[in-house]
């Protein structure tokens, strides 16, 4: 899965429906509101509640400064974008 993916425009938590981050060196989309990641597998998002996985307050602060260094850590879909009248 790239950046310019046109997927990642649907895509979101499912948990809280909210927008994701690519982590593209991380081969993950993330939810900081959570802390939860979730895997891609041979580039196919798995987004099943259980996939995601918890993570430490150590790697959510290493998480979060990689989303704010690498510009290939895009935020994936969000209220609004994916077409929601609420």
């Amino acid at each position: 899965m790239t950046p310019d993916d046109p997927l990642l425009k649907i895509l979101a938590c499912p948990l809280d429906k909210g927008p994701l981050h690519l982590l593209v060196a991380e081969e993950a989309l993330y939810n900081p509101r959570l802390r939860r990641r979730y895997p891609l597998v041979d580039g196919i998002p798995q987004l099943l509640p259980s996939s995601g996985e918890q993570v430490t307050d150590e790697e959510h602060e290493r998480l979060l400064k990689r989303i704010a260094e690498e510009p290939a850590a895009v935020p994936v879909a969000g209220d609004g974008e994916r077409g929601d009248s609420s």
